[in-house]
């Protein structure tokens, strides 16, 4: 059976012992209007830029292309209030209150998609080769920045996956198929946040509507300390420096931006 959201009130911070509870027994946390109207209002553009001026592919082709050399121009976290995000003082006290007080910056991805973007098949993003435990947390945070509405893609996840230990594409023969148990995050206001469990298995669902509004969204990661992690960028000591140069962490997280929380990076096959 699928269960559906509805618009709930912004919840105060730092998070209720019922959240955290939550988000243990379920793998997610959905977070209403969570983020500042006026932040949203500068991601946007910066987004819209990111996409239009081929920043984005520029940054997929130098993690896909074996022969790509150093960094992309121009990172995520150096378009100022996406930088501002990755360090958002509300969100650093929601991340320290599910993974402890310690935990490192993995990656960001921003992206303007198109109204009538296919789905994106039920899959995980936990970081692990093999996938073998998890001993330890990883969180996606996925801000939406205009938030979801019947004119947009809906969010399905499947409440405690996290648990398994299962390769990523493990449910991928469903497609973006309804599954047992699923619950499809459908409607949400304007700068809402949804932190998954890096763990947990969920998918785009195709915009049933087919509307004409993009659909604005902020991925960033964020690993609990306490083992080493494979990175997904082989420019990931260059995007931690940038982090430190930055001071994106505002001088209060000196983890969050450290490459000994790293393994060696492997370009996948």
């Amino acid at each position: 059976m699928t269960s559906r959201t509805s618009f709930a009130p912004e919840r105060p911070f730092p998070l209720e012992a019922a959240q955290i509870d939550r988000f243990t027994r379920l793998g997610y946390l959905v977070l209403p209007a969570f983020l500042p109207g006026d932040l949203v209002e500068r991601l946007k553009p910066e987004a819209d830029r990111w996409v239009d001026e081929g920043l984005r592919d520029r940054s997929i082709q130098s993690c896909v292309d074996p022969g790509a050399q150093g960094p992309p121009p121009v990172m995520e976290i150096e378009l100022a209030a996406h930088g501002e995000l990755v360090g958002h003082p509300p969100l650093m006290d929601v991340l320290a209150q599910l993974m402890g007080p310690e935990f490192v910056f993995h990656h960001m991805h921003s992206h303007r998609q198109d109204p009538g973007l296919p789905g994106k098949s039920w899959h995980h993003d936990y970081e692990q080769n093999p996938q073998a435990e998890r001993t330890h947390t990883m969180i996606h945070t996925l801000h939406y920045l205009d938030g979801i509405d019947a004119g947009t893609a809906p969010l399905a996840v499947l409440p405690g996956s996290q648990y398994e230990v299962a390769a990523k594409n493990a449910r991928a023969a469903h497609g973006t198929a309804e599954l047992p148990g699923e619950v499809v995050i459908d409607r949400l206001p304007p700068g809402s946040t949804v932190v998954l469990h890096s763990a947990l298995f969920h998918a785009r669902r195709p915009n049933p509507r087919q509307g004409d509004q993009p659909r604005y969204l902020v991925d960033g990661s964020y690993c609990q300390v306490g083992r080493r992690w494979p990175p997904v960028k082989p420019f990931w000591r260059h995007m931690l420096r940038r982090g430190r140069d930055l001071r994106l962490d505002r001088g209060r997280r000196p983890e969050l931006f450290a490459e000994r929380h790293f393994e060696e990076y492997v370009r996948p096959v």
